[in-house]
C-alpha cells in the first residue's frame, strides 16, 4: 500500500475546500490556512480575504455571446472573493511560496534548471518517469473536477465534483480551458473560443501550468530538485523520445498503442471525445475513455510535411512583434502565431490547412496527443511544451519587451493582459507572467547567461590543463622510474649471470602485472 502523505496545499481549480454547496452560494472562496488558523493565513500576514477585480475591458469579435459561459470573465461565475496573498506567498489560502521561492517563510531563493532529457543520466530518466507515473496513480488529496456547470448546480446548491489523479488533474485543466462553450441543447456549441490557445495568452497560460505542474510533483515527491525535462525536437526525423526507455515505443503488433515494453502502454486516457461531449451538452467528468494512443510520423503528411528544423526557430525568433492585427489565428509576422504554429515560419504569413512550430508535433505524434482538448493526456505534451517554453524565452531575451507590448484589449476573449488564467484558483493574470524565467525561479541549460557558460568553460579548461599537465609529470616520473630500475637490474644482471636472466626476462613481471592486476592500461586510463 501506499503510505499515507501529510495533506498539502496548492492552487488549481477546484480545490476542496471551495467545492461545497455553502462556498459555491457565498462565492467567497477563502479557506484557512493551516500553519496559523486564520482565513487566508492572515494572523501572519500571508493574506486577506478580498473582492475580485476581474477586468471590464472588451475582448475581440471571436466570441460574440455574454453570460453563457462559466469561463467568462473568470472567476466571477463561481467565486466573487478569493485570498490574495502578500509578498512571496501564493496558494489558495497564501499558505505556499510564490515560484522560485523556498523556505517556512518563504524569503529563500533558489534557481532550477531545466535540462535536455538525452542529457539526463539512466537514473535521471529513470526517476522522470517513475514521478509522472506515480502522479498517475495517485488520487489528488487537495483538488477536484467540475463535473458540470454551474447552472446544472443549481447555482451552487448541488456540487458536482469529482475525485482525479494528481496528473488527469492537469490533463483536465488543460481541456477545460479549451472546450467549446455550450449554448444550450445538444450540438448546440461555440468553437471559436479558447482561453489558452490561438491568441496572446499561449505562451503565459502554459509557462504558469508547467510551473505548476513542477509544483505538485514536487509536494507529491519530496523532491524539490525536481523540473521537468525538455525534448529538443529541432531537426528531428522521427519521434526521438518514443523509446521504452523514455515515454514509450510503438507496439509491436498495433503501431497505434504503445510498446507493452513501457509503463504507459498500461495509462488510460480522459478528456478525449469532445464531440461526444458536444452532443450530449456535458462536460468531460474524468472517467477513463481507453489507452493512450500514439503513431508518430504516419499523419497526414499535406498538414505537417516535417519536423520544424534550427532555421524555422530562428526565424520565429527574428520577429519584433508578439502579436499583431486581429492577434488570433489569422495574425501575421506574429511572433506568437507563428510559434504556435498557425502561420509559416518561413514567410511570417497565416496560413491555412498546415500546422507548423507547436502545432506541427501535435499532428506528428498522430494520437491522443493530437487533439487539442485531450492532448496533456500523453507525457510527451509536457517535454514539447516546455521546450516550445524555452523559445520564448529566448525572444523575451533577446527583444526584451515592456509589458506594454502585451495587449490589453480586443483580443480574443480571456487573452487580454488583465484576464485572469482560466481556471487557476488563486489568480493569475496573463501579462504577469509575460516576463523572464529569471524572475520565476528557473532556467535552461543550454541558455545559461554568457557569464556562467564562461565559467563553465574556464572550468573545463583548467581540468583538462591539470589533467594533461599532471599526465606529463606523470610520464616524466614513469620514465624516471623505469631508468632507475632498468639500471638497477642491469647491473643486478650482470652480477647473476645468463641463466637466470632468461628466465626472469621470459615473466615480464611489469606487464603482466598491469595487465593482470589493473583491468585498463595505462595509456587508456590516462
Amino acid at each position: 500500500a501506499r503510505p499515507q502523505r501529510a495533506p498539502f496545499t496548492g492552487s488549481q481549480q477546484f480545490p476542496r475546500a471551495c467545492a461545497t454547496a455553502a462556498v459555491l452560494r457565498t462565492k467567497e472562496c477563502c479557506p484557512v490556512w493551516e500553519g496559523d488558523g486564520s482565513v487566508c493565513g492572515a494572523l501572519s500576514g500571508r493574506g486577506f480575504c478580498r473582492d475580485v477585480a476581474a477586468s471590464e475591458l472588451p475582448h475581440g469579435p471571436q466570441y460574440p455571446h455574454s453570460g453563457i459561459d462559466d469561463r467568462e470573465r473568470w472567476p466571477l461565475v463561481f467565486y466573487n472573493r478569493t485570498c490574495q496573498c502578500a509578498g512571496n506567498y501564493m496558494g489558495y489560502n497564501c499558505g505556499e511560496c510564490k515560484f522560485g521561492y523556498f523556505g517556512a517563510n518563504c524569503g529563500e531563493r533558489r534557481e532550477s534548471i531545466r535540462r535536455n532529457i538525452f542529457h539526463l543520466s539512466g537514473a535521471e530518466r529513470r526517476k522522470f518517469i517513475s514521478y509522472i507515473n506515480l502522479a498517475k496513480n495517485t488520487v489528488s488529496p487537495e483538488y477536484v473536477i467540475a463535473t458540470g456547470t454551474y447552472r446544472e448546480m443549481g447555482n451552487g446548491s448541488n456540487p458536482m465534483f469529482a475525485n482525479v489523479s494528481l496528473y488527469d488533474l492537469f490533463v483536465w485543466m488543460h481541456y477545460y480551458v479549451s472546450r467549446d462553450a455550450l449554448l444550450g441543447g445538444p450540438g448546440n456549441v461555440w468553437q471559436d473560443i479558447d482561453f489558452a490557445h490561438e491568441s496572446a495568452a499561449f505562451l503565459p497560460w502554459h509557462r504558469v501550468y508547467l510551473l505548476y505542474w513542477e509544483h505538485e510533483i514536487r509536494k507529491l515527491t519530496g523532491d524539490f530538485s525536481f523540473t521537468i525535462p525538455y525534448w529538443d525536437w529541432r531537426d528531428a526525423q522521427e519521434c526521438d523520445v518514443c523509446t521504452d526507455d523514455l515515454l514509450g515505443g510503438r507496439h509491436p503488433l498495433n503501431p497505434n498503442l504503445i510498446s507493452p515494453g513501457s509503463v504507459f502502454s498500461a495509462w488510460k486516457v480522459i478528456c478525449s471525445q469532445s464531440e461526444e461531449y458536444n452532443r450530449r451538452e456535458v462536460l468531460c467528468d474524468g472517467t477513463a475513455e481507453g489507452p493512450l494512443l500514439r503513431n508518430p510520423g504516419n499523419h497526414d503528411r499535406n498538414r505537417v510535411s516535417r519536423i520544424p528544423t534550427s532555421a524555422d526557430v530562428e526565424f520565429v525568433l527574428s520577429l519584433t512583434d508578439y502579436e499583431t492585427g486581429p492577434m488570433d489565428r489569422g495574425a501575421n509576422m506574429s511572433f506568437r502565431n507563428v510559434l504556435e504554429g498557425f502561420a509559416s515560419p518561413e514567410t511570417g504569413l497565416a496560413v491555412r490547412g498546415q500546422s507548423t512550430m507547436h502545432n506541427s508535433l501535435h499532428i506528428f505524434m498522430n494520437g491522443s496527443m493530437s487533439s487539442v482538448q485531450g492532448s496533456a493526456n500523453d507525457p510527451v505534451f509536457l517535454l514539447h511544451h516546455v521546450f516550445i517554453d524555452s523559445i520564448f524565452e529566448q525572444w523575451l531575451r533577446r527583444h526584451q519587451p515592456p509589458r506594454s507590448r502585451y495587449p490589453t484589449e480586443n483580443a480574443p476573449i480571456g487573452h487580454n493582459d488583465d484576464y485572469y488564467m482560466v481556471p487557476f484558483i488563486p489568480l493569475f493574470r496573463n501579462g504577469d507572467y509575460f516576463l523572464s524565467t529569471k524572475a520565476l525561479g528557473y532556467d535552461y541549460a543550454y541558455m545559461m547567461d554568457p557569464g556562467e557558460g564562461r565559467c563553465f568553460f574556464f572550468t573545463i579548461l583548467w581540468k583538462w590543463t591539470w589533467l594533461l599537465g599532471a599526465g606529463i609529470t606523470g610520464m616524466l616520473l614513469a620514465g624516471i622510474v623505469a631508468a632507475t630500475v632498468t639500471l638497477a637490474y642491469r647491473r643486478r644482471r650482470d652480477r647473476r649471470g645468463t641463466k637466470r636472466l632468461s628466465s626472469f626476462g621470459e615473466r615480464q613481471p611489469l606487464l603482466n602485472s598491469s595487465e593482470e592486476e589493473a583491468s585498463t592500461s595505462y595509456q587508456t586510463t590516462l
